[in-house]
């Protein structure tokens, strides 16, 4: 384990806080363990901010920072709360690393058993200038942040006072996430070609007749056959109409030549997500329709992927995506020009959305949807008077333009029940962007080679 990585990212955590109010305590737990029915658990995932300042994956773990200043600057104490060891447990659940071998293995100052928490955390915060905590967080946070600070006013008549001030303290390390160092970025690199290795699976074994779960089992074969631990989000694997459905989940419908499968799929890797959406013909070969809505969206990328560069803001690439996509809404004669009246029309009313109604991207990281404010953290503006955020050199965001024609009166029954998306995962980086998921195909002619030869 990188323990120095994590360390890094605690000192930093620690630094935001001393700027912001000189002394404090933060208190981060992990993800609960969730019952999926009677005894039986869903499988385990760690809480990812959590995670991004320990690398610990056990259940049931709080890390507390005691940040107090010292002199100019300030000292740090890292504290974590786990598991004891258990021999009954272990066991049945498997080995637990324990507070004994915690510091040494993870780099942590202290470690404790995580049934001493509400003990210690009382103490802890005697004296404090302020703590972070996740704010709102749960019902059951609240309580013990409740709990905490009543013991510590309860010590009033000995002098000691509680933390005057709350801060949330997602607010400091979203910020910090939204900014991935070497270390992420070749976890992410390794994610995404697995996931597209994944794509190419699922688009040679594509034959009609196949059920959307078939697919779905091909790319969960690849994922963990290439050591990813999870998908990062549920698969979309969807046939002809159920591509103009958004989140669709792999059912069983049949796949059927003549239309199209649309596959929105990525891996989890060391706890990071790639995601990567391909749409290709079930029989190998698009139609005309077909084919021209897929170009549309192509360019729409390309166009989006152009703006995608330090120096831009986040809304540009969607705004040269948009541009494009309801361009081409007109050329096909899917948005009517004589009613319209323009392109500029065309957008500024929203007409386009009937076809095109997400937006191009997201931030992405060890969250498929991943953390970070989309506008400049600018004082004293509402969220409408917040620009859009500058893109930054180590940012990840992910381009994702589409097109879904639902069958209506009013449309060419040709493109009824076309649904396209094409999305790559981009690393903002000097002078531009790396598409770090071109593994798999793109172009629609390279997609009907690769089907052909498969």
């Amino acid at each position: 384990m990188n323990n120095h990585i994590y360390q890094e990212r605690r000192n930093a955590l620690a630094k935001h806080i001393f700027s912001k109010t000189g002394s404090g305590l933060a208190v981060i737990s992990t993800a609960p363990e969730l019952t999926r029915n009677r005894d039986s658990e869903y499988p385990y995932r760690y809480d990812s901010d959590f995670f991004y300042l320990t690398g610990f994956e056990e259940p049931g773990a709080t890390l507390v920072l005691q940040v107090q200043k010292n002199g100019k600057g300030f000292e740090l104490q890292s504290h974590l709360f786990c598991r004891p060891k258990d021999l009954e447990r272990e066991i049945w659940d498997g080995i637990r690393l324990g507070p004994e071998a915690a510091p040494k293995e993870l780099g942590i100052e202290f470690a404790h058993s995580n049934k001493e928490l509400d003990e210690k955390l009382s103490e802890m915060l005697a004296d404090q200038d302020a703590v972070y905590i996740r704010l709102a967080e749960s019902a059951e946070a609240d309580r013990r942040l409740r709990h905490w600070m009543k013991q510590v006013r309860s010590q009033a008549r000995s002098g000691i006072n509680p933390p005057s001030a709350l801060h949330d303290v997602e607010e400091l390390i979203h910020e910090m996430r939204l900014f991935k160092d070497a270390h992420e970025i070749d976890i992410m690199r390794r994610a995404a070609a697995i996931s597209a290795r994944a794509h190419i699976r699922a688009m040679q074994i594509c034959k009609p007749g196949m059920r959307e779960y078939q697919l779905e089992a091909e790319l969960l074969y690849e994922f963990r056959n290439s050591g990813a631990q999870s998908v990062a989000y549920n698969s979309i694997v969807a046939g002809g109409a159920n591509s103009c459905i958004l989140h669709y989940r792999a059912g069983s419908t049949e796949l059927r030549s003549g239309e199209l499968c649309l596959i929105d799929a990525g891996c989890e890797l060391d706890g990071y997500a790639s995601d990567i959406t391909r749409t290709f013909p079930v029989n190998g070969k698009f139609t005309g329709p077909q084919r021209a809505l897929y170009d549309i969206t192509l360019a729409a990328q390309e166009a989006a992927v152009a703006m995608t560069k330090p120096g831009n803001t986040f809304i540009q690439p969607h705004e040269a995506a948009l541009k494009v996509l309801t361009q081409g809404l007109l050329d096909e004669k899917l948005l009517k020009l004589s009613e319209i009246g323009s392109l500029e029309n065309a957008i500024a009313t929203g007409a386009y959305r009937r076809f095109y109604m997400h937006r191009t991207s997201h931030w992405l990281g060890m969250d498929v949807h991943d953390v970070g404010s989309y506008r400049e953290q600018t004082e004293h503006a509402s969220k409408e008077e917040k620009p859009w955020r500058v893109l930054k050199s180590g940012m990840v965001i992910t381009i994702e333009p589409g097109l879904y024609v639902r069958p209506a009166d009013d449309i060419d029954e040709k493109f009824w029940n076309i649904g396209i998306r094409i999305e790559d995962d981009a690393v903002i980086q000097d002078g531009g962007c790396e598409l770090i998921s071109r593994g798999v195909p793109v172009k629609a002619d390279e997609i009907e080679a690769l089907m052909k030869n498969a």
